[in-house]
């Protein structure tokens, strides 16, 4: 597979790019080098490769949930800027 202007010219139309006529045959080169070189992955014999899809195991690294009392509301009142009638008082969000 090869990429020609015609693709080239597609694409930075998508994207809404303006490319000059250097642009487009540079970016054309470029990205039948990119096409070339990864056409190399397919000369690599991956029969006893397993499919995987991360290359590192992943555990899960969550802490078990432990129930334990909650601060009393007085202490919690003392880090808040602004209170009232024993709740948190922010500046309104909504008109």
């Amino acid at each position: 597979m090869s990429i020609t202007i015609q693709d080239v010219e597609h694409v930075a139309g998508l994207a809404r790019l303006t490319l000059t006529e250097e642009e487009k045959e540079q970016f054309t080169g470029q990205l039948n080098a990119i096409l070339k070189y990864a056409e190399q992955l397919n000369k690599l014999n991956t029969d006893d490769v397993e499919p995987t899809s991360h290359t590192m195991p992943l555990v899960n690294v969550l802490r078990e949930d432990v129930e334990k009392e909650s601060l009393p509301v007085s202490k919690v009142l003392l880090n808040a800027p602004d209170e009232e009638d024993g709740q948190i008082k922010v500046p309104a969000v909504l008109e």
